[in-house]
């Protein structure tokens, strides 16, 4: 007996809950673009090679075009169009706008989302490849251009943006000094199943 190619999933989307039929094959980018019109996740090459689809996964940026729908049920889903609170914009979308951190603006939406994964990221004391004091207890290393280049190096930008894009990182990663902070301490975080 064959079993069914497609589910009726619910995701949790910017806060609200979107319940539809999806065949098992249907990307998270495709159910956001196609069937919840929520298209500010760009797609760029389909492959997971350019970021322009970057969401954030349970706080966690992740290509969408690579993840399942079926596999993002129960999950917290963040797309540039929840990014914002209200009218007041996320520090990382003013430091775009200040920094013209953007040109055609086509990658821009997955640039925001993957900054913002970025800062938590370092926040939370994550080494990149270029992070020299890897140990825990050095905490997160300084946030140079260097570390803000390799840590957002999956996501392209055609019209090469990419100086303004390291400074509107740099710029609202000083404006939220604290985010993920509160959790860092001198012992070795224990690892979460």
């Amino acid at each position: 007996m064959a079993s069914s190619t497609s589910s009726v999933i619910t995701l949790n989307i910017n806060g609200e809950k979107y319940t539809l039929p999806v065949d098992h094959r249907t990307t998270l980018l495709d159910a956001l673009r196609e069937r919840l019109a929520l298209t500010g996740s760009k797609k760029g090459c389909d492959q997971g090679q350019c970021g322009a689809c970057t969401v954030l996964l349970d706080g966690r940026r992740a290509v969408s075009c690579l993840q399942l729908a079926v596999a993002a049920e129960g999950r917290e889903i963040t797309t540039i169009e929840g990014v914002a609170e209200g009218d007041q914009l996320h520090p990382v979308q003013q430091a775009f706008l200040d920094l013209d951190g953007f040109q055609c603006g086509y990658c821009t939406p997955g640039q925001i989302c993957s900054a913002i994964g970025v800062i938590q990221e370092h926040a939370e004391g994550w080494p990149s490849a270029v992070t020299d004091d890897i140990r825990p207890e050095a905490g997160p290393p300084p946030l140079t251009a260097e570390e803000i280049r390799e840590r957002m190096s999956g996501n392209l930008c055609r019209c090469s943006a990419y100086v303004s894009i390291v400074e509107a990182v740099a710029q609202a990663a000083e404006a939220q000094p604290d985010a993920g902070r509160a959790d860092l301490g001198t012992e070795p975080k224990e690892a979460v199943a």
